[in-house]
Order: C-alpha cells, then sequence, then structure tokens
C-alpha cells in the first residue's frame, strides 16, 4: 500500500537469510571522520546498501549531518552546530584529529543534501537519518520537520527517520509517510505503552540494552541494533531476531561476514 506521497507504508519484510544486513553507522567512521561525505561514499564504495547518520540544524536552519552537542571532538573548536551559520561551519575542518592527525584537514562537515544527492546516484541504498534531541530541543518537533522533510523529498522512498524522541516520531507520522524509527537505550523501553501506540517501521536498541540471550522480537518492527564490531557477535544477534547490525567497521564487517557465508556454502 503507497502513502499520498508514493512512500510504502506496509512494514518492511524481516530478513529471511542467515546473515544480518549491516548498516553503515554515521558511514565507514573507522576509516573517515563520521557523518561526512567521505565517511558515506566510502561506504557504500565497500558495498553497504544501508547508511546511518545524524542531523542537527544550523544557527540559519539548514541541516546538517553530525553527531555531538558540541564541535570539540570532531572540529577541534567550541561551541555547538546551532551556534553558528553554515558559512561559518563550512570554514572548520571536520576532521577528528584526535584519530586522525591532519589527514582530513581539508574535510568540511556535510549538509544534509548531499547525503540526498549520494542516494540519487545510488539506487540501492537506504539511509536512516536520525534527528537528534539536541535539534528537537532547540527548535521544536515541527520547526525540525519543516527544515528537514523537504530536503529528503527526492529520496523519501529510500529513507526512514529515526530518533531517541517519542514525541517527535509521534509529530512525524502525523506529517510524512516515510517510515520511522524509534531508539532506545534498552529494549525493554520498546515495550512501553507509547513506543508501541507508535508502531514504527524500525526499533533501534544499544546492543548493551538488549537482554543477554532468547529470542528478540520488536512486535511487528525490523530489529536494529547497535553498536557492533564483532563478526560473531552480529550472526548471533540474527540467529536472535535482529535484522540489521550498525557498525562503524562496514568495509571489515561485510568482508568477513561475506567470507563466513563463502565458507558455508563450500562446506560439504
Amino acid at each position: 500500500m503507497l502513502g499520498s506521497d508514493g512512500v510504502a507504508r506496509t512494514r518492511p519484510e524481516r530478513r529471511q537469510e542467515a546473515l544480518p544486513d549491516l548498516v553503515a553507522h554515521r558511514g565507514w567512521t573507522a576509516r573517515f571522520p563520521e557523518n561526512t561525505l567521505g565517511a558515506l561514499e566510502g561506504a557504500i564504495g565497500a558495498g553497504a546498501r544501508f547508511v546511518e547518520v545524524d542531523v542537527q540544524i544550523t544557527a540559519d536552519g539548514r541541516p546538517v549531518l553530525f553527531h555531538d552537542r558540541t564541535l570539540d571532538r570532531l572540529c577541534g573548536v567550541s561551541g555547538a552546530i546551532h551556534e553558528r551559520t553554515l558559512a561559518e561551519l563550512a570554514s572548520l575542518p571536520c576532521a577528528e584529529r584526535g584519530r586522525f592527525g591532519d589527514r582530513f584537514l581539508s574535510t568540511r562537515i556535510a549538509e544534509l543534501r548531499g547525503l540526498v544527492e549520494l542516494l540519487e546516484g545510488s539506487a540501492e541504498v537506504f539511509a536512516f537519518v536520525e534527528i537528534k534531541r539536541l535539534a528537537i530541543e532547540r527548535l521544536g518537533a515541527a520547526s525540525v520537520l519543516d527544515r528537514v522533510l523537504p530536503v529528503l523529498q527526492p529520496v523519501r522512498s529510500r529513507v526512514a527517520l529515526i530518533s531517541f524522541s517519542l514525541p517527535f516520531l509521534a509529530l512525524a507520522r502525523a506529517r510524512t509517510e516515510l517510515p520511522l524509527g524509534a531508539v532506545f537505550d534498552r529494549f525493554a523501553e520498546s515495550e512501553t505503552a507509547e513506543a508501541r501506540e507508535l508502531a514504527p517501521e524500525f526499533v533501534f536498541c544499544d546492543v548493551d540494552g538488549l537482554p543477554r540471550k532468547g529470542a528478540l522480537d520488536a512486535g511487528g518492527a525490523r530489529l536494529a541494533v547497535y553498536e557492533v564490531a564483532e563478526p560473531k557477535l552480529a550472526l548471533e544477534l540474527a540467529a536472535r531476531g535482529v535484522d540489521l547490525v550498525e557498525t562503524f567497521e562496514i568495509g571489515e564487517m561485510l568482508s568477513a561476514l561475506h567470507g563466513a557465508k563463502a565458507r558455508e556454502t563450500r562446506a560439504p
């Protein structure tokens, strides 16, 4: 069934194969500064079919890809995204020098439209767009949606909005036909009345917030787990019912899991 904007509102089919789908968490974060176009291009080049990014809003109302509440770790300066205009941010390196030294000094904070342009050139890639709570706190849910939804319109069939904020997602449900993903620190939070009433298409949960054993059922939603860097753990999670596994090490994980699948196929 299609909504008025052509987006399918039926729940995504659950994965049938033994391997989980891997999501490039903020791009190929192990190799590039996170949430940058280089990290996303690298992830897609490595074979990622799913990517995840974080979105905040600049002082002049432009959606950009950025995770942290402050600019310190990525850009080496104090302050926050919402305190600077897009033009001011464009002068800052997004180099994550603590990990990469001077290697990425020419890298800049990416606009959300940069992700859209990448998706327009990568027809097989689906993106999870996480709206950060800081942006919602500063501008309000309606204002954030006003800035984000028009940018995503060209690729609306291949994006989902996700957030820790259930009230934001509830408003998004009323405003858009995009699929939604609720993000939780603990799996038990997905079983609250508020979460069940939202009925998100996706549920995201911290791997450390999962029950230690047993099957995992997200109530009809596709279940995604973050952050995982061990192929063995990814396979164990898939066996428990996890559909998608977020990883900073997308290239390495894809190679390891495809290798495991190939060995399984060759086994007598």
